[in-house]
């Protein structure tokens, strides 16, 4: 591991000084110089003209992500033992057509791998598969977009790219997107794109579907940015505590955004109705996430508070299911160690962020966890049932601390490595062997 540190630091210690590329979080959103000056082996390799006349451009890029973890006590049991830790790689390459500002071709391949990981999960094992493939065409305003694609929206606490997971997931969807001034609105029917073991078999999953209305509106007097969005997920099998059936839900909610001078503030609340088999959806959650923004010697920190309470079924033999459904949220909710998910809780999450150096940040959070309903179960964050709620009255769940340092190399190179150490409560004692866990993690990315 340190020999390939090394090895890639020095590589792109040369490639830093050219400046051509601009990285974004979702990479179909990457912005190339088209410069004809340049004539760097990067660029060249970076972007092929077609036609200056048409302005027809492919673009390239790529990133890998090289992730070594361990877990100590996995899943709060002792005998599950792995003292050599494992690998996880995940690598993704893209091609980009562009012919002037009205058409697109986009498509992206993936492939995760585990090293020495015992029974992985199709989520980090899949070798080699089509993560995306879509054409945009654009009409002033409106932009249509059709084919497998990412979707990723606001705070990500509904829909994500489930970037910390080994595999980031996709979507089969058709989507409207339109733009003016302050005000944007996507509009999309799509399926979930499950993962499965093997090369170019994720499929489009027909029995998970979601269609959404999804809107901002920005530079708003007094409360910045509120976004507001309708949701309906319909899924043919689901489950929740002791109960499965099929689901129809529908999420509508708002979310309001900004700052004022170094405060910043994050507040968002949904609602939940539908059916499940026999059950009527009355669910909901509300959360907070507000910080303190300060600089020390030109170095800027952070001091802040989340919390959220995420509703859980209060009572098992009535018509009512009052579970929230977190949709398609970030793998790594509560941490890259991903040991909760976003249903039946509340948490209380104080966190710090430090930027050292000019390259070096330091991150502190501390969460504490209790179950929202003493009558419902916990979940992962794919909603799968963790532990059901037949063993437990309790509702503490477990208090855990977090930190990492994320060290930039240059924008083509990041290593971060983090831990986290869970403390177990009442109720995971109850419906387990109950042991604290602790989780180490190192991860090296480079992005081309």
């Amino acid at each position: 591991m340190k020999k390939y540190i090394l090895i890639m630091a020095a590589f792109h210690s040369v490639l830093y000084s050219q400046q051509i590329n601009e990285f974004n979080f979702l990479r179909y959103n990457d912005v190339i110089s088209i410069d004809s000056t340049n004539q760097s082996l990067y660029y060249k390799a970076k972007q092929i003209t077609i036609s200056k006349k048409s302005q027809s451009f492919l673009f390239f890029g790529a990133e890998n992500r090289t992730q070594y973890q361990y877990f100590e006590n996995e899943n709060w049991d002792e005998n599950l033992k792995d003292n050599n830790g494992f690998l996880l790689n995940r690598t993704l390459f893209y091609g980009d057509l562009k012919v002037g500002n009205s058409f697109r071709l986009f498509s992206q391949l993936q492939s995760s791998v585990g090293i020495s990981r015992e029974n992985p999960n199709p989520i980090e094992e899949n070798p080699l598969d089509l993560h995306q493939l879509f054409i945009d065409v654009n009409f002033r305003n409106i932009k249509f977009r059709i084919g497998r694609q990412e979707l990723y929206y606001g705070s990500q606490r509904l829909i994500s790219v489930r970037e910390g997971p080994n595999s980031r997931q996709a979507f089969d969807a058709m989507k409207i997107t339109f733009n003016k001034k302050n005000f944007s609105a996507d509009a999309f029917y799509s399926y979930h794109v499950k993962n499965r073991f093997g090369n170019f078999n994720d499929k489009i999953g027909d029995d998970t579907k979601l269609i959404g209305f999804y809107s901002l509106l920005s530079e708003i007097k007094y409360v910045n940015n509120v976004e507001i969005y309708l949701l309906n997920l319909q899924k043919s099998k689901s489950a929740f505590n002791t109960f499965s059936g099929s689901e129809n839900r529908n999420t509508v909610g708002f979310r309001i955004f900004g700052n004022q001078s170094n405060w910043f503030y994050d507040i968002e609340a949904a609602y939940q109705f539908g059916r499940f088999e026999r059950k009527n959806i009355k669910a909901w959650t509300f959360s907070v996430n507000n910080y303190y923004s300060y600089s020390i010697k030109k170095s800027i920190q952070k001091i802040g508070l989340k919390a959220e309470y995420i509703s859980g079924d209060k009572i098992q033999t009535n018509q009512s299911l009052e579970t929230f459904n977190p949709l398609f949220p970030r793998g790594a909710y509560f941490g890259l160690a991903s040991l909760i998910g976003p249903s039946n809780l509340i948490d209380v999450h104080p966190f710090l962020e430090c930027q050292l150096t000019r390259k070096l940040f330091f991150n502190m959070d501390y969460d504490v966890f209790w179950r929202a309903s003493s009558s419902d179960a916990i979940y992962q964050p794919n909603v799968s049932i963790l532990f059901d709620s037949s063993g437990s009255s309790s509702k503490r769940i477990g208090n855990q601390l977090g930190a990492s340092f994320n060290y930039e190399f240059n924008k083509y190179l990041i290593f971060t490595i983090e831990g986290t150490w869970f403390k177990s409560g009442n109720f995971i004692k109850d419906v387990s062997n109950g042991k604290d866990m602790l989780f180490t993690a190192a991860t090296l990315t480079l992005i081309l």
